[in-house]
């Protein structure tokens, strides 16, 4: 499919897969798609910086190739590696001929055939028109595997010292996310465009929840959406160390359509907790008084 040529023809095409995109994380999107430039989204968790990758490999129709980082990460995991016991065998038939050429034997096992692709290869490689690469939470990995990435970024190139430089066949399309657990490199930014993916408003949770949950009810949706709105704001998100996102909002309401609830209520409130809140010091955080305190406000 070719690109949205519009800011808004964008916006609406992500709708269709239904992801809701503010104005500017859809700008932000399209420029990183007009200039070929990888889109670095940092936010808190559960604010869909990973389900709109997700959501441009459907609109774009690419094929999503996903990256999870985390802590001790190597560069053989992200790019390739050789296949050594295939190559092992190849050396061992070449021995067992009498094959005297060592030389000859050395570059046979460093073929195309012998070499693995991880994430960033398969991205770079990926045929007409290209792959959706999905570097997910790059702020977990080490600096050094910063450093490693800063050639792709900024030239969506690779070095391969058996094979040498490995370019990109079709440009990818290529988003980092980052939840802010350490600050990312200086170096890492420049190369890529940014946006801050901020908790929605009310309208687009509210949209959000509806396109997702189907079988919630207009009354509930909205219940859900106000509910979740108000316990992010002061003083309330206060008392909790971290706030529910989007991912959360949905869950939930998915919950309660499986619980047949028709109203929410603080008993509800309470039963389903632990769907809002994964800290055990969050879910003791939402009192019964608090919840009468959030339900009351969002009716009103």
């Amino acid at each position: 499919m070719s690109l949205p040529t519009t800011v808004d023809a964008l916006v609406q095409a992500l709708q269709s897969v239904g992801y809701f995109a503010d104005r500017r994380l859809a700008t932000a999107v399209f420029l990183a798609l007009k200039l070929q430039r990888p889109l670095l989204l940092e936010g808190e968790p559960g604010v869909g910086k990973t389900a709109l990758a997700k959501a441009l490999s459907e609109v774009l129709a690419r094929s999503l190739i996903r990256l999870q980082c985390y802590d001790g990460l190597e560069q053989r995991e992200a790019l390739y590696e050789w296949n050594y016991a295939a190559q092992l065998l190849h050396m061992r038939a070449a021995e067992g001929k009498g094959t005297a050429d060592m030389a000859q034997v050395e570059r046979e096992v460093y073929q195309d055939c012998y070499l693995i692709r991880r994430p960033l290869l398969q991205a770079l490689q990926a045929p007409a028109p290209g792959a959706v690469l999905l570097i997910d939470e790059v702020d977990r990995a080490d600096e050094p595997f910063e450093a490693f990435l800063l050639e792709y970024l900024g030239e969506y190139q690779v070095s391969i010292p058996e094979i040498g430089t490995v370019r990109a066949t079709a440009t990818p399309v290529t988003l980092l996310t980052s939840n802010r657990t350490r600050d990312l490199h200086d170096a890492v930014k420049r190369r890529c465009l940014y946006h801050w993916l901020d908790y929605p408003e009310r309208e687009r949770e509210l949209a959000i929840v509806r396109a997702q949950v189907p079988g919630a009810s207009a009354a509930l949706a909205q219940q859900v959406a106000e509910f979740v709105g108000r316990l992010r704001s002061q003083p309330f998100a206060n008392a909790f160390q971290r706030a529910p996102g989007i991912a959360e909002s949905v869950e939930w309401a998915k919950a309660l359509v499986a619980l047949d609830t028709i109203v929410v209520d603080p008993e509800v409130v309470s039963d389903t907790a632990g769907i809002l809140f994964k800290q055990r010091e969050d879910v003791a955080a939402l009192t019964r008084d608090m919840a009468v305190q959030l339900l009351q406000a969002a009716d009103a």
